[in-house]
């Protein structure tokens, strides 16, 4: 049943992150699709989700949605790894119908999961992400689903976020744990030839994870597959597409203090922002 508080009128599409990996989704969503209107929703004060439980994740990723939803948003994009593990799919099958079923809420991990088949030679892929979403298994269920002959090794990276997220993903110590935690995933097993960094942060340790990851490895970062994927979905639904709106802007929200988030944005997006404050 339609929630009655919420307007009809097109809106921006959401972007949601717990902090600011999911800059570098909506980095890659913009160059794709720069025509549409953008409203990310950064949760900076709460962050990381990559350690808190299920329930908490849940509930944090649904006060952000229907906060997201309130201003507008028709489509919302999860573009945390944690939250599309943890709450994705309880959101889609319990919150929408009761919210509002025309409206959607996508993840990042499933775009990810689809183009991995014709990506690996050897079947075999390694997977590089938060405590959370490692102990989730939704990258294994969902390839599963998709490439049910592809063996997929998890490899939990506890430091890179905390890493990221103190600007000290250049330092010395960040090549101590880059090559730390490639060396376990490998080690575990040799036949990898495709690592899928399961986490929006990791793309500012891209240049470490290459340098450290043998050369016929692919290092697979999710942002084009998710714009890819993102566009193609507009496309298949006219429905949803006359509900977005086209004017080029983005607009930032966060629930820590903007200045901090204002400096450490710049890093991800490659550009000066603003940002607002809110309170979930």
């Amino acid at each position: 049943m339609l929630n009655k508080n919420l307007t009809t009128t097109p809106g921006p599409i959401g972007v949601f992150d717990s902090g600011y990996g999911g800059l570098t989704v909506l980095r890659q969503i913009q160059q794709q699709m720069p025509e549409y209107d953008y409203l990310y929703l950064g949760d900076n004060a709460r962050a990381p989700y990559g350690t808190r439980s299920y329930e908490v994740v849940y509930e944090f990723t649904l006060q952000a949605v229907q906060r997201l939803f309130s201003m507008g948003c028709h489509l919302v994009i999860l573009a945390c790894n944690t939250a599309s593990a943890k709450a994705l799919r309880t959101i889609q099958q319990h919150d929408l119908p009761q919210i509002d079923p025309t409206r959607r809420v996508l993840g990042v991990i499933r775009p990810t999961a689809e183009s991995i088949g014709s990506i690996t030679q050897t079947r075999h892929i390694g997977i590089m992400a938060t405590p959370g979403t490692i102990r989730s298994h939704t990258y294994e269920l969902e390839i599963a689903k998709m490439h049910p002959d592809i063996k997929v090794t998890g490899q939990s990276c506890p430091m890179w976020v905390p890493l990221i997220e103190n600007m000290e993903y250049a330092s010395e110590g960040a090549d101590y744990f880059v090559r730390k935690y490639i060396n376990q995933l490998l080690s575990t097993d040799p036949d990898i030839d495709a690592i899928i960094l399961g986490c929006t942060h990791y793309p500012l340790l891209y240049d470490k994870i290459r340098q450290y990851t043998p050369a016929h490895i692919q290092v697979i970062t999710q942002g084009e597959y998710v714009a890819g994927s993102l566009r193609t979905y507009l496309q298949r639904h006219p429905d949803m597409d006359s509900r977005t709106t086209r004017g080029g802007t983005t607009r930032f929200l966060t629930t820590e203090y903007p200045n901090s988030f204002e400096e450490n944005a710049a890093v991800f997006l490659g550009r000066n922002i603003s940002a607002e404050r809110i309170i979930l």
